[in-house]
């Protein structure tokens, strides 16, 4: 089994390696000078050739890429001479010396996602921030769906073929063909603007809301509702499909036919037998969905005013700040990576086959 966790450790590694020169080389043939961008139009040249020289931008492209990977990896080359380009900025690389050998230093540390181009602050700073926002928008989210979509899901197999049955697949259809921006926009117009008398739902509103008095930050609940709605609808759709084909193909089954006739209560074998072995495909959906969420969060984010990473790509997009952009997609990239690997770490508990293959 632990041959099987360093695997999939391993294969998690170079994953992440991929998205991080993905997103590298993407952002670096951009058009536009982040210095420029930072100093303004009208600064003069030799301001502009410092921030350059302080950011690596004079350097070639795979040495900044050398830089770049030695800044987030959390063992990372540092030299004690200012001159240095791996110079050991205690303010910027916080971490613990493991081995000095002359002026070279190795370094345990966090990775370093660098500073923002327009506030100057840790970019890991303001995207864990508004993390928290994003994770509760894509767990409400996720729950909406399991729990409407199961349920949905097993109404719609125990009516097969039924106008029920045939309702519900239709709204099924429905939800994974609508885009979530469209989505969201029609919710914000419809619960927030033409209902808002009886929903007393907002248009838009995040998590933390300014107490009018001036007396500090207030969690609203309310605002949650519809862009978590508005988010949850697509994987809705798919856990309701599969919650009905699984369970239909479960019913079928002789170990079910065979409880049945044996006098077995209805709703025992549904419980016990039918339900419970049909979830596999569910919660392998459900356990891709969740990072996809956190990811797709960002038009959802941008309607409602939810001030998460999305709301945060989307501005720092607008003021061309990278840092902020390619940590964002960092942060989203293991998330997805470390969610993959702990749903194949415990279907290797549950079936030895898979650790086998």
């Amino acid at each position: 089994m632990l041959s099987f966790i360093i695997r999939r450790l391993l294969y998690g590694a170079v994953v992440l390696l991929g998205v991080v020169s993905l997103v590298f080389f993407i952002f670096n043939v951009l058009p536009g000078d982040p210095a420029r961008m930072m100093l303004g139009q009208r600064a003069d040249q030799q301001a502009v050739d410092d921030i350059r020289e302080e950011l690596g931008l004079d350097r070639s492209i795979a040495y900044q890429y050398a830089l770049y990977l030695n800044d987030l990896s959390p063992l990372s080359v540092h030299n004690k001479n200012e001159s240095s380009p791996y110079f050991l900025d205690q303010e910027k690389y916080k971490g613990i010396e493991l081995v000095t050998v002359g002026d070279r230093v190795l370094l345990l540390k966090k990775p370093y996602l660098r500073r923002s181009y327009q506030s100057r602050k840790n970019v890991s700073d303001i995207l864990f921030e508004s993390l928290p926002e994003t994770a509760v928008l894509a767990i409400a989210s996720i729950l909406i769906a399991s729990v409407l979509g199961i349920f949905l899901g097993t109404v719609a197999a125990l009516h097969q073929n039924s106008w029920l049955d045939r309702l519900l697949l239709l709204i099924a259809t429905s939800g994974m063909a609508l885009p979530s921006f469209f989505v969201g926009v029609i919710f914000a117009w419809l619960f927030g603007y033409v209902l808002a008398d009886l929903t007393g739902l907002n248009m838009s509103g995040s998590l933390y809301e300014v107490d009018d008095l001036g007396r500090g930050e207030y969690i609203q609940w309310s605002n949650l509702i519809l862009p978590s709605l508005t988010l949850g609808i697509r994987p809705l759709a798919v856990v309701l499909q599969l919650s009905r084909n699984s369970l239909l193909e479960v019913l079928s089954m002789d170990y079910v036919r065979t409880a049945k006739a044996k006098g077995l209560d209805f709703k025992a074998t549904l419980w016990k037998h039918s339900l419970k072995n049909a979830m596999n495909p569910v919660v392998t959906a459900l356990s891709g969905m969740f990072a996809s969420l956190m990811a797709g969060a960002v038009f959802v984010e941008i309607i409602f005013s939810w001030k998460g990473i999305g709301w945060e790509i989307v501005n720092a997009l607008e003021k061309y700040d990278l840092p902020i952009v390619m940590g964002a997609v960092l942060i989203i990239a293991i998330i997805f990576v470390l969610i993959n690997i702990l749903v194949d770490i415990a279907y290797g508990f549950l079936d030895p086959r898979l650790r086998i293959k």
